[in-house]
């Protein structure tokens, strides 16, 4: 299964996969039943979840009803039970959307939801992060997960997200960081998927965020606050809804 993963995610393209995987892995699914680790997504419980990664696959990653992630589910709980995401009437925008969140964030009644993306099938929008198509101070909430890595320039990526964030709004903006290097690695030289692979973990990823991730994030205008939720949360909670136990959230806001 690991194997299998690991090739399709690797090889296959994103809009492609989006559109197969969610049937696919549901019927899998019916394989995990059980109730080792729980979906707080969609509040279903599974034996284990699968293995998911394209280098190194990892073991009990990702959820087959919902398709989430273990930083999904650790996002998931903390804007549940850390903000007031669910709870206040809120503009949102959510660049590059996660299957997993479609569904629940479209239900959630005090949301008004706009999806955007340059590529993906499921976006309501289509347009390109340097140059978003919105006024200023138009959003509450800006999300754009594992985004950063893939842009030719991050910080007029992260400019733009700050200039349509209303003043005193959110945006969360995780990425792959490389926990041991200090600074982010990158060079527009490199342009062989293999090498890009080997040095920024994915053959897409132009760079590879270090730890001054929030040192550039503060540099395009927001208050930074960096999280170790898993750890605020527990050593029975990372094992029962499988979480990244080391993730830090980069809670970002617009200075009012």
């Amino acid at each position: 299964m690991k194997k299998i993963i690991s090739l399709l995610i690797r090889f296959l393209p994103r809009p492609f996969l989006q559109r197969i995987s969610p049937l696919g892995l549901k019927m899998v699914g019916i394989f995990y039943a059980g109730n080792n680790v729980e979906c707080p997504i969609i509040n279903r419980t599974y034996r284990k979840f699968l293995p998911y990664g394209r280098l190194h696959p990892r073991d009990n990653a990702l959820c087959p009803g919902s398709l989430s992630l273990e930083r999904h589910r650790l996002l998931w709980l903390y804007l549940k039970k850390e903000t007031d995401f669910f709870t206040s009437d809120k503009r949102f925008l959510h660049v590059a959307p996660e299957q997993c969140f479609l569904k629940p964030f479209r239900n959630a009644k005090n949301l008004e939801y706009i999806t955007a993306d340059i590529v993906s099938p499921l976006a309501d929008v289509k347009m390109d992060l340097h140059d978003i198509p919105f006024s200023e101070n138009e959003f509450d909430v800006v999300m754009a997960n594992h985004v950063l890595e893939h842009v030719k320039d991050d910080h007029k990526c992260m400019t733009e997200i700050q200039r349509v964030l209303k003043p005193g709004g959110f945006a969360i903006m995780q990425v792959p960081i490389d926990y041991s290097n200090p600074k982010t690695e990158e060079d527009p030289n490199i342009t062989d998927p293999a090498e890009r692979e080997r040095l920024y973990w994915q053959r897409d990823h132009v760079r590879l965020f270090g730890l001054d991730y929030s040192g550039k994030l503060r540099a395009a205008g927001f208050e930074v606050k960096e999280i170790k939720y898993a750890r605020d949360l527990g050593e029975k909670a990372i094992q029962r809804y499988a979480l990244p136990s080391e993730e830090v959230i980069y809670f970002c806001t617009k200075p009012a």
